[in-house]
């Protein structure tokens, strides 16, 4: 990717770095700890039975409409749940799904082609994610762009159109569920109203749930990660022209992409006990929150952190998570992000981000990535 004038300031988040001497700091206006380094973050996300996922519902008497939700369940539940979808996301039966992605990457494509130019988030990364978990799911192809314009609406959270969004996705996905009762398919919300934890079939509130999280989770995450990757190559144009001379260099690129603009910067946990971190006491029910992307640039860990470096080897970021909430979707994201920037590099050339109109992220509660990203090319 040819680079732009304004394409030459970085792309960064605040406080990559903790505060000299303050690894870890409650922080008053976020009424959260902040936790930074390497080895306490992978701790908070990986100690479960210190660090709740249950986001502050620790009663296990709650049973609100995110009891269903993997992200914020723990064990057993949580691994009860996860065995229900393991199957249909390892390597092997992802690696199905190839031809159907790569055929999608190239509709897209074809669908902008003549114009020579496109936003690469609206008009791309957004759209073949989410198609993909869509299909997965049994999801019509006339509702898939409903779907984009809920998932975009939801991703603030809490302001009154996030919220409404989220009725419409549950009140559609309740339908839905509904009729493949009726008429079952082969789809993944057909194969969960069989499935069974200790005898018991889910409740149509949990499978709701349930399918609501994965829409999210096998959407927002891999949208983000596209895009922050043509991000990081239009300000490393070295980088790129590394990637197009030597195509295997992608993966390890991407992985690289992760490390550097992580499109899940942060996650929540609830301290379920009395705890210690980094010599400071945190009380049982406050909120501690893993920064990502600071350990991800941790220097005991990485060589060089802030340097963009498409060939680190190893790479271990703990963007995906570590331990048991260690992202059930990550064979499929990997494979769709691959595929994705194959696909353009294998029909696009001279890519040119446009120069008047500057990088712009959004961070949200669901994910860090580029509100838009114009570019201009010409087909080989």
């Amino acid at each position: 990717m040819t680079a732009s004038p304004s394409s030459q300031s970085p792309v960064s988040f605040p406080n990559f770095h903790p505060t000299p001497g303050r690894p870890a700091y409650y922080d008053l206006q976020r009424q959260a700890w902040q936790v930074f380094r390497y080895a306490e973050v992978q701790r908070v996300l990986s100690d479960f039975a210190t660090f709740s996922s249950n986001r502050g519902k620790l009663d296990p008497a709650d049973r609100g409409p995110n009891m269903a939700s993997l992200v914020d369940l723990d064990p057993p539940r949580h691994r009860q749940l996860r065995s229900l979808v393991t199957q249909a996301f390892t390597p092997r039966i992802v690696a199905t799904f190839e031809p159907r992605i790569t055929r999608l990457a190239h509709d897209l494509l074809d669908a902008v082609i003549d114009r020579g130019e496109m936003d690469v988030v609206s008009d791309f990364a957004a759209l073949l994610p989410l198609i993909v978990i869509a299909e997965m799911l049994g999801v019509p192809a006339n509702d898939h762009r409903q779907l984009k314009q809920w998932s975009d609406a939801t991703a603030p959270l809490t302001t009154p159109a996030a919220l409404q969004a989220r009725k419409e996705t549950v009140d559609y996905l309740a339908i839905l569920l509904e009729q493949r009762r009726q008429q079952p398919g082969q789809d993944l919300i057909s194969t969960l109203f069989e499935a069974q934890i200790d005898g018991q079939h889910l409740t149509s509130y949990e499978l709701v749930s349930f399918c609501r999280t994965l829409l999210i989770a096998g959407n927002e995450t891999t949208k983000c990660w596209i895009g922050n990757a043509m991000a990081c190559f239009d300000q490393h144009p070295d980088a790129m022209a590394q990637v197009q001379a030597e195509p295997d260099l992608l993966p390890t690129a991407l992985e690289e992409v992760l490390r550097y603009l992580p499109p899940v910067p942060t996650f929540p946990r609830v301290a379920a006990v009395d705890t210690v971190i980094d010599e400071q006491e945190v009380k049982a029910g406050q909120w501690v929150i893993a920064r990502m992307e600071s350990a991800n640039r941790d220097e005991t860990q990485f060589v060089d952190p802030d340097t963009f470096d498409i060939r680190r080897n190893p790479n271990r970021h703990l963007t995906f998570g570590h331990g048991i909430h260690f992202c059930l979707g990550a064979p499929l994201a990997r494979l769709e992000a691959k595929i994705a920037l194959e696909v353009m590099f294998e029909r696009l050339c001279e890519i040119e981000r446009v120069p008047d109109i500057p990088l712009e992220s959004v961070i949200s509660p669901l994910g860090y990535g580029m509100k838009r990203l114009p570019i201009r090319f010409k087909r080989k």
